[in-house]
């Protein structure tokens, strides 16, 4: 995964209303209502049939760290899927997103003035048209370099640009070293 869907992943934990299970035997109840069967969970978190079954029943308590991870990952993966989905479908509709970054930025501009890329640091809200052509991208598979470049996009028009206000020379805008970056909807 890269940062962008980093960011969106937490920013769909932030609007959970309930807390995922906590116990691992919680969890892989959990995992074995979503997936069906203990070959199923064990594919998913790569185990073996027998040792989900372990865990299961509460024979085993504490997995390795990185199996604990996978198990974790997975729950929060299907955990509330109808809050993720209202929450986005409002963010692609009415909410927009609101994008905090620290990034060095690129341009093309006009002669006469600077086209030097620098660190900024940025707190944008985009219009839900960005929110929704985001979350389209990442349904589609797009990679984290087309994700930035929707963001870019919309930084470009919203903060370079003001909406058509300044900047109009202003094109190519390019986030480049991302030191940080969170979404918000």
């Amino acid at each position: 995964m890269g940062e962008i869907d980093d960011a969106i992943e937490r920013a769909d934990r932030e609007g959970f209303t309930r807390q995922p299970p906590k116990t691992l035997q919680a969890r892989i109840n959990f995992l074995m209502k979503q997936l069906k069967t203990t070959k199923a969970v064990a594919e998913e978190i790569g185990v073996s049939q027998r040792s989900v079954e372990r865990y299961r029943r509460g024979e085993r308590k504490h997995p390795p760290k990185a199996i604990a991870d996978r198990i974790d990952a997975a729950v929060r993966a299907r955990w509330q899927p109808q809050v993720r989905r209202r929450r986005q479908k409002q963010a692609a509709t009415t909410g927009g997103i609101t994008v905090e970054t620290r990034a060095r930025f690129g341009y093309t501009a006009p002669i006469g003035t600077t086209d030097d890329g620098r660190f900024r640091r940025l707190t944008v809200h985009l219009p839900p048209a960005y929110a929704q052509r985001l979350f389209d991208a990442r349904d589609a598979g797009a990679s984290d370099q087309q994700m930035r470049q929707i963001i870019a996009e919309g930084f470009k028009d919203i903060y370079f640009q003001d909406g058509g206000n300044r900047a109009m020379g202003l094109s190519d805008v390019t986030l480049n070293d991302i030191d940080y970056l969170d979404l918000d909807y």
